[in-house]
C-alpha cells in the first residue's frame, strides 16, 4: 500500500511540473522549416493574393458548357436584349427565334451559330451580338509537392498560379518552382517554370479543362545564397542559372560584393571551400547544395570615427589606420568643460562580444530554470510561478544592447589605444554630479561632495527599496571601470567616489536554487556594468 501511495505522489509531482510546459502547435513540417532556417526564392508568391481573384477573360477556344450564361443583343428590324442560360440539354432559347443548341461550341464561333439561326427567321436588316457573360467553372486537380493537394474549382482562364495558391502554395521544403507539369488525360501537355514569372514577369496562359492535373515535382538542384545580396534565398538551378555569375545576377549582388565563398559537397564525403574574385564568377560552375556567401573584401587605408561630447571640433573624422586615441585628441579643440581625464571609447566589436556573453549566460539560465526539479507539490507550485518570472526576465534581458565601452584607467594609456573603424569617442563634460539608480526610493542625480560616501548618497536618494540587495552595489566610473561596494564588511570604505560616478543598487534575488541565484547575480552584474542600467527581475 505504501508503494502505491509513493507512486501516486510521484505521478502528481510529475504532472505539476509537466503542466507548466506549453505544447507546441507547430507541425513536423513547420519545425523542419525552422530548423533549415533558409528562405526560399518565390516563397512570397503564394500568400493567398491570387486565389482571391478570378476574372472572366475572353477565351476564343472555350467550349460552351451547361449553366454558362450568354449575353445576346439583336437590333435592326427587331430589338431584343437578354441573358440566356445554357440548360441541361445544352440549349438556349430566344423569343421569336426558338431553341439553339450551343453545347460544345467554341467561344469564337458563338456569334455565327446564333446569327445563322436568327437569319432563318429574320432574313434582312437584323444584326446579332453574343458574349459569354458567365463561364461555368472547371475542376482541376492540384497534386505533388503542394501544401494542400486536392480538387479545386476555377475558371478555365485562371492561371496555374491561382490554382496552386488555392492548394496552399508549393511546399517550401521539397517542392520545385521550376518543374511543374500540366497533365490532361494522363499526358503531359505543358511544362512550366515559375522562375520566368518571378524574374521576368512572364507566364503562359493555359486553357484548363475539367480533370486537368497540375503536378508540382520535387526540387532537384539548388544552391543557398547569403551575404552581400538583396535576395538571400535558396535558388533552384536551371538552364539560366549555371555559373556563379548567373546566381550573382539572380540574387542581385550588391555593388559592395567583390568575392564569393563557395562551400561544396562531393560524393566522397568531403567539403571543399573556395573563394573566387568577381572576375572569376563566370568560370565557376555551380553544384547542387552549394552554399554561396558574397562578401565585400576591401583594403582600406583609413577609418571613420565619431567624436561626441564636449569639444569644438568635427564630430566625424577620417583618420589613417594605426591612429591612436591620443593622436585624435591632439587634433581636437576642447572647451573649459571638457573632462580629458576620463575620455570614453565605445567599440562595436566590444559591444558584440558583451552581447554574446550575455546571451550565453541567459541561455544557461533558461536551461536551469526549465530543468530544475521540485521535491514537493508546494515547491512545484512555487517553481511554476518563479519559472515564469525568470523567463519574462530573460526576454527583457535579450533586448539589452551593451554600450561596448573600453575601460581606460589612466589617461597615459591614450597613446597605446589604436582606433578601429566606427569607434565612438566621447569627451565627457565636467560635472559635479553623482547619479544614483536601481533599487532605491528616489533615483536621481545629486551634487558631489567630498565628504559624502556611498551610503550618504543612498540616504539622500530616499534609502534602499524593499527589494534592494544592500551588499550588491556597483560604482561605475566615467572611464567605464566598475567597482563593487558592500553595505557591510571590509569593502565598506574601500571605494572612493568621484564626480560623474554612477551608483547602481542591484535587486535582491529570491530563489530556492542556489545555482540559479549565482547565475542571475552574474547576469544582473553584466547588464549593469555594460549598460549602466539595473534590470528588474
Amino acid at each position: 500500500m505504501k508503494k502505491i501511495i509513493c507512486l501516486f505522489c510521484a505521478l502528481m509531482l510529475f504532472a505539476l511540473d509537466v503542466s507548466n510546459i506549453q505544447p507546441s502547435n507547430n507541425s513536423e513540417e513547420e519545425l523542419l522549416e525552422v530548423k533549415e532556417n533558409k528562405a526560399v526564392f518565390g516563397e512570397h508568391l503564394f500568400s493567398g493574393n491570387f486565389k482571391q481573384v478570378s476574372k472572366n477573360i475572353y477565351n476564343p477556344d472555350y467550349k460552351v458548357n451547361i449553366a454558362d450564361v450568354i449575353d445576346i443583343k439583336i437590333w435592326g428590324a427587331v430589338e431584343l436584349s437578354l441573358k440566356a442560360e445554357v440548360d441541361s440539354k445544352g440549349n438556349i432559347f430566344i423569343p421569336q427565334v426558338g431553341v439553339i443548341n450551343v453545347l460544345g461550341v467554341n467561344n469564337k464561333d458563338l456569334v455565327k451559330i446564333i446569327q445563322d439561326k436568327v437569319k432563318q427567321i429574320y432574313k434582312d436588316n437584323v444584326f446579332v451580338y453574343a458574349n459569354m457573360q458567365t463561364y461555368q467553372e472547371v475542376l482541376v486537380f492540384v497534386s505533388g509537392n503542394v501544401k494542400k493537394p486536392g480538387l479545386y474549382a476555377g475558371l478555365s482562364s485562371d492561371s496555374v498560379i491561382q490554382f496552386i495558391d488555392k492548394a496552399g502554395g508549393i511546399n517550401l521544403n521539397y517542392g520545385s518552382f521550376r518543374d511543374i507539369n500540366i497533365l490532361r488525360n494522363n499526358e503531359i501537355i505543358k511544362e512550366l517554370d515559375l522562375y520566368d514569372f518571378l524574374l521576368n514577369g512572364r507566364i503562359e496562359n493555359i486553357t484548363f479543362r475539367n480533370s486537368d492535373v497540375i503536378f508540382v515535382n520535387s526540387i532537384k538542384s539548388y544552391v543557398s545564397v547569403s551575404g552581400e545580396v538583396y535576395k538571400p534565398y535558396r535558388f533552384e538551378l536551371g538552364n539560366d542559372i549555371v555559373s556563379l555569375a548567373d546566381i550573382a545576377r539572380v540574387a542581385n549582388v550588391k555593388p559592395t560584393a567583390t568575392t564569393a565563398l563557395v562551400k561544396s559537397y562531393d560524393e566522397n564525403n568531403k567539403i571543399s571551400i573556395n573563394t573566387y574574385k568577381k572576375s572569376e564568377f563566370k568560370d565557376v560552375i555551380l553544384k547542387s547544395a552549394d552554399e554561396i556567401e558574397f562578401n565585400p573584401d576591401f583594403n582600406a587605408d583609413k577609418i571613420n570615427i565619431t567624436i561626441n561630447g564636449e569639444h569644438k571640433s568635427l564630430h566625424n573624422m577620417v583618420v589613417s589606420k594605426g591612429t591612436s586615441l591620443q593622436d585624435v585628441l591632439d587634433k581636437l579643440e576642447f572647451t573649459d568643460m571638457s573632462e580629458l581625464s576620463s575620455v570614453q571609447l565605445f567599440r562595436k566589436s566590444v559591444s558584440s562580444l558583451q552581447k554574446n556573453l550575455l546571451l550565453a549566460s541567459l541561455k544557461e539560465l533558461e536551461t536551469l530554470a526549465l530543468t530544475s526539479t521540485s521535491q514537493t507539490p508546494q515547491e512545484a507550485g512555487i517553481k511554476a510561478t518563479w519559472t515564469q518570472n525568470v523567463l519574462a526576465f530573460i526576454d527583457r534581458a535579450k533586448k539589452v544592447q551593451p554600450k561596448g565601452q573600453i575601460v581606460i584607467e589612466d589617461k597615459s594609456l591614450y597613446k597605446d589605444i589604436i582606433l578601429e573603424e566606427a569607434d565612438v569617442i566621447n569627451i565627457p563634460s565636467k560635472n559635479n554630479l553623482v547619479v544614483v539608480s536601481g533599487e532605491i526610493q528616489v533615483p536621481g542625480a545629486f551634487v558631489f561632495l567630498d565628504k559624502y560616501k556611498v551610503k550618504d548618497y543612498i540616504k539622500i536618494a530616499g534609502d534602499f527599496s524593499q527589494r534592494a540587495d544592500k551588499n550588491r552595489i556597483l560604482i561605475i566610473h566615467l572611464n567605464g571601470k566598475a567597482e563593487q561596494f558592500k553595505g557591510s564588511g571590509f569593502l565598506t570604505n574601500k571605494v572612493k567616489l568621484a564626480k560623474g560616478d554612477s551608483i547602481l543598487v542591484l535587486p535582491k534575488i529570491d530563489s530556492y536554487n542556489l545555482q540559479v541565484v549565482s547565475l542571475l547575480s552574474q547576469i544582473l552584474y553584466q547588464i549593469a556594468v555594460t549598460t549602466k542600467v539595473v534590470l528588474d527581475i
